[in-house]
């Protein structure tokens, strides 16, 4: 009856150390931001000047959801992951979102292919869109 027991501890911890190691953080330091919004008309102005700036980014897969740590911490619970897409200049990971007050948005993460693999982190609104210039840590 021990032997039993033993082996269905075993078993278990095996079973969390394989479920741990399948869970993925990515950490990402930005080096710039700009934003885009809408006017009163509805249209798209122009991106903002690029602003440097050094902010942690974590995308957790296991707890799906973005944190963008900045002075007002952003967070993005992933609700739905969307297919990979490729291009002959980008390779596009995105997410449908709910950010802290729980509005919809996009967040994509960009490789520009045809721009030394620069990494982008799009988050994506229905009147602006926040841009990071991000690479990996």
């Amino acid at each position: 009856m021990t032997k039993i027991k033993c082996f269905y501890i075993s078993l278990l911890f095996l079973g969390i150390g394989i479920q741990q190691s399948y869970s993925q953080t990515y950490k990402f330091r930005t080096s710039g931001v700009s934003v885009l919004e809408k006017n009163e008309n509805g249209k798209w102005g122009k991106w903002s000047d690029l602003s440097l700036v050094n902010i942690l980014v974590s995308l957790d897969t296991d707890k799906n959801r973005l944190v963008v740590y900045c002075q007002n911490i952003q967070l993005y619970q992933i609700v739905v992951y969307q297919p990979e897409s490729e291009s002959e200049n980008d390779l596009v990971y995105s997410f449908t979102c709910k950010d802290n007050d729980g509005i919809d948005c996009t967040v994509s993460i960009i490789t520009r292919k045809k721009q030394q693999n620069r990494k982008q982190l799009y988050i994506t609104y229905g009147d602006h869109v926040i841009v990071y210039n991000i690479f990996s840590m």
